[in-house]
């Protein structure tokens, strides 16, 4: 079952709250001014607990992707106990600090290390390359190694099923989307967005702005604002804040939460939120160590293995298209349904799957254009 947010959890301020109320265990860690050297080996692992570490690229009280994580962390450390001993760092910049705190991690004796934002790749495999001895999980990238793992959650799924909603409440047939960053995962969650509103209401047109940024509240705030005034109604987000939701909420539109239960935030302008859940795979992979059965991959779950779900669809939302959201949840479960089937187009008018064809995992994670429908092209693309 998905963990709700608290009713107390209404405000970003809270993220700095939180840190202080964290159990001994779970305590957020300095970064120490200095990293070991990169010829180092990880030490010896000590008798006594599993040490790990998470590495989170927003605070914690972001509402959003790194709370889903620090909720999967919490998940880890009650079920476990002290069998493992798990702490935090929160709010690192995709950039070489990222690299110094991994090593950091590891010379605190930290043996499983979750590095959970794309832009860690490059430094999650430097260090790995130096610290064999310790086994590194990388969400939402691509590259493995010996003990590097990487690992996502099927975002477009939820991305699909709040589609559904948009496009049985928008009154303009205009709906639009905050992203973060052009790569691949986000463009799939854009196109994956608007294929479901199209799938209930095929006159659907959608408007994209970029902002660049996982978590810049301002920014998606603009960016939202920008939508609305280009006649958007109903807006979802790929970025970390619920600054798209109260901004929708100023105006009268609509709007969804991501990652994370973002209801309380807005709830008049609330359509449901996508929401990840991490403790499954969490859970497996830290039992998998203790077990010494530990293995390398590439991990894609999504609502068939309950790691996503829409949550929380108000009872505004016309009870046929409530319908339809969870038959889509059915069919995601028991795999008689798929988002991305064809006939698909892009907005060039490009047949990207034929009728009846289904994509495959190599297809999904290249997808670098957009779908028919959406103005404008993928940033640095030319599509």
């Amino acid at each position: 079952m998905f963990a709700q947010r608290p009713a107390w959890f209404k405000t970003l301020a809270l993220s700095v709250v939180s840190v202080a109320a964290l159990s001994a265990c779970g305590q957020k860690e300095a970064a120490a001014p200095e990293a070991p050297k990169a010829e180092e080996a990880a030490p010896a692992a000590a008798a006594g607990p599993l040490q790990i570490g998470f590495m989170y690229v927003s605070p914690i009280g972001d509402g959003g992707w790194t709370y889903q994580h620090e909720l999967g962390r919490q998940a880890v450390q009650a079920r476990f106990g002290d069998k493992v001993a798990t702490s935090f760092v929160e709010s690192v910049p995709e950039g070489p600090d990222a690299e110094r705190v991994l090593r950091d991690m590891a010379g605190q004796g930290k043996q499983l290390i979750f590095a959970t934002s794309f832009g860690f790749q490059e430094y999650v495999q430097k260090a790995a390359a130096d610290l064999p001895g310790v086994k590194f999980e990388h969400a939402t990238g691509y590259k493995q190694a010996d003990n590097v793992a990487v690992y996502d959650s099927k975002t477009f799924e939820g991305a699909y099923l709040a589609g559904i909603v948009a496009g049985g409440m928008t009154k303009t047939n205009t709906v639009g989307v905050v992203a973060s960053v052009p790569i691949p995962e986000v463009v799939r969650n854009v196109n994956s967005f608007v294929l479901g509103a199209q799938s209930v209401n095929p006159a659907v047109q959608a408007k994209v702005v970029w902002v660049n940024e996982w978590f810049s509240p301002p920014k998606e705030a603009e960016a939202a604002n920008s939508l609305m005034n280009g006649g958007v109604d109903v807006m979802y987000q790929n970025t970390n804040s619920p600054a798209v939701l109260k901004a929708a909420q100023e105006r009268g539109a609509y709007a969804f939460g991501k990652d994370g239960d973002m209801s309380a935030f807005a709830p008049q302008a609330h359509l449901g939120s996508a929401v990840i859940n991490w403790e499954p795979y969490y859970t497996k992979v830290v039992q998998d160590t203790l077990d010494g059965n530990w293995q390398g991959g590439n991990y894609w779950w999504g609502v068939k293995e309950g790691a996503m779900d829409l949550i929380k669809v108000p009872d505004s939302v016309p009870q046929d298209i409530r319908d339809k959201v969870e038959a889509v949840k059915a069919g995601l479960k028991d795999g008689t349904f798929a988002v991305w089937t064809g006939p698909v187009s892009n907005n060039r008018g490009q047949e990207v799957l034929a009728a009846g064809q289904v994509a495959d995992d190599a297809f999904l994670r290249g997808i670098n254009f957009f779908v028919n429908g959406i103005e404008g092209q993928v940033p640095g693309t030319g599509q």
